[in-house]
């Protein structure tokens, strides 16, 4: 009698990635190993219709996850959200991705701030339903005992990662830079050039 084949699992990981940093490279190898996927979408954001400030450039942040991941087992850098005109709504990407691996089980991996947003997010429902949503907690976050709102409604769809204290943000890259003080302990040593080389972050 012939073997069933077992469902695909995969991972989601979106950001500004505005730089990414080792926090999200962490992140990443974390997810992998605890949730045994076989892959990861990392998707720049393209339009971040929530975020208050402009980004940065999306051919740097495309160049910049490619160096900060391209070297991880099972990455696969995405540009989907950056290709696709208008908003970038976390929901489009997961359906496109269910649509090209039918049967497969996804698993969209976030922070704890991210988690703790989650009902504001467009279709949040349909997004919980759709994929499992694993969540890194921050160290710094008061409320790390206790549930997210959109996990006290839907528990059984929600997992969390082991990952260690790592007190990096974009944010304070990118203040770093500003300020003139070194990141070389923030980011991989080939973000760091990218940085430089293309004068990135040195006004706000």
């Amino acid at each position: 009698m012939p073997q069933l084949s077992k469902a695909r699992r995969i991972g989601v990981f979106g950001g500004a990635f505005d730089p990414p940093h080792l926090a999200h490279r962490a992140l990443l190898e974390t997810a992998l190993h605890e949730l045994r996927l076989d892959t990861v979408h990392v998707v720049p954001t393209g339009d971040a219709w929530h975020k208050p400030r402009q980004l940065s450039a999306a051919n740097h942040r495309l160049a910049m996850a490619q160096l900060a991941f391209g070297d991880v087992p099972k990455i696969c850098i995405d540009n989907r959200e950056i290709a696709r005109a208008g908003p970038s709504y976390t929901i489009d990407t997961l359906r496109q991705i269910a649509a090209e691996a039918p049967g497969a089980e996804l698993f969209l991996i976030m922070g704890a701030d991210q988690a703790a947003a989650l009902t504001r997010w467009h279709e949040w429902q349909a997004i919980v339903q759709l994929a499992i949503i694993c969540v890194a907690t921050r160290a710094h976050l008061s409320n790390t005992n206790d549930l997210f709102e959109a996990e006290k409604l839907f528990p059984e769809r929600f997992l969390h990662l082991g990952l260690p204290a790592l007190h990096v943000s974009a944010t304070q890259i990118r203040s770093n830079i500003v300020n003139g003080q070194p990141v070389q302990t923030l980011v991989s040593e080939p973000v760091a050039r990218y940085i430089a080389d293309h004068h990135l972050y040195l006004s706000h």
